[in-house]
């Protein structure tokens, strides 16, 4: 059955990408299994269905055929298609004698994988992918911020840059698969000759070998090391919230590379929260000053500014300070920005001076 990956996502099959991005990030922060009363089986889904939606090619295929894709194949899960097999049914006789000649050459592909140590259609080679726990301080939640993170993880080999050749060295034609990136092995069992191809264990399907092999990663072209990766966080990111980098995760010979998935937690900041596009703070003023107007000087994540408080200010009213808040573009301070929203707190005072009261009694004579 066809999955509905827009529906997955919750999203209409119009989506723009913007559109689907956020839905990703929303369901993946939802059902991830770290996360209390995560669901693996749900995220699994929610980044299969990612996975194709996001890459172009991959949404263009899926909205012509669905989820099975050309052939029934599917995307990269192996599907089942008797001409991509190369059933050969000339040799069944479908009648109660059995097998024509004794046997039947099916390549059997995934069914039979396990017998023969091959499968005729075989899974794209893809390396794992990776997740990593980010720090963020409020300020850099807010702005955005570049983050260099050094991961230990199977990498493309700097010195042969994945080929697997010994600098100066070309490439030739593999010797085992004769450059065709596949093995055909026929195998023989109590229902007769059957034929499976796989992908060639020299070449990793690529149908080359080097002429000598690179001196440190042996030939392999990939190899564990430390390798530092700069991510780019951008502004008014979300506590929990994940980012993906397609192919930083792990590497693996003569595939794509796996995803990074960064989980982003942010430190509380107590003199501010974050609501939308905007910034909160709370402001105590006195009662005098609530009444009379004054200025007082606010911190804001720019720095210090002089903030004129009303006369008649309410206990409760909010002050808006623009341009202070949260930018809603990319380009961090520079771009646009939501405003600081300022909540009045009208102090009130627990104990009154003889001055004070014969203050407060002649406004209250005038009806103040």
């Amino acid at each position: 059955m066809s999955k509905d990956y827009y529906k997955t996502l919750g999203v209409d099959k119009g989506a723009s990408q913007d559109d689907i991005k956020k839905a990703f990030r929303k369901l993946a922060h939802q059902y991830h299994p770290d996360k209390q009363g995560g669901n693996a089986e749900k995220f699994k889904e929610v980044n299969e269905a990612y996975s194709v939606l996001s890459d172009e090619q991959k949404r263009k295929q899926y909205d012509t055929f669905g989820s099975a894709g050309p052939g029934g194949a599917g995307f990269g899960s192996g599907g089942f298609n008797p001409n991509d097999f190369g059933f050969d049914f000339s040799q069944f006789t479908g009648g109660r004698g059995g097998f024509q000649n004794g046997g039947v050459e099916f390549d059997l592909g995934d069914i039979f994988g396990d017998i023969f140590g091959g499968r005729s259609r075989e899974r794209a080679r893809r390396g794992a992918d990776i997740q990593v726990d980010v720090d963020l301080s409020f300020e850099d939640s807010i702005f955005g911020v570049e983050k260099a993170l050094t991961l230990n993880k199977v990498s493309k080999c700097p010195e042969c840059d994945g080929s697997g050749a010994k600098k100066g060295t070309k490439m030739k034609t593999c010797h085992t698969c004769g450059g065709k990136g596949r093995v055909t092995e026929v195998k023989r069992s109590i229902l007769g000759a059957f034929q499976a191809t796989h992908t060639c264990e020299t070449c990793h399907g690529t149908g080359k070998e080097p002429e000598e092999k690179c001196p440190i990663c042996r030939g392999a072209g990939i190899l564990r090391r430390d390798q530092e990766i700069k991510v780019k966080i951008p502004s008014g990111v979300e506590n929990g919230e994940m980012i993906r980098l397609s192919g930083a995760g792990e590497a693996v010979s003569g595939g794509q590379s796996g995803d990074l998935y960064i989980r982003v937690h942010v430190r509380k900041y107590p003199l501010f929260r974050k609501e939308g596009s905007n910034l909160v703070t709370d402001l105590d003023v006195k009662l005098s000053d609530a009444l009379l107007g004054a200025s007082r000087q606010l911190r804001t994540l720019d720095g210090d500014i002089v903030l004129k408080i009303p006369e008649g200010v309410s206990h409760g009213e909010v002050l808006r300070v623009k341009g202070k808040g949260v930018p809603t573009t990319a380009r961090g301070r520079d771009g646009h920005r939501g405003d600081l929203l300022v909540h009045v707190h009208v102090a009130m005072p627990h104990k009154l001076s003889k001055d004070a009261k014969k203050a407060i009694e002649a406004l209250k004579n005038e009806g103040i």
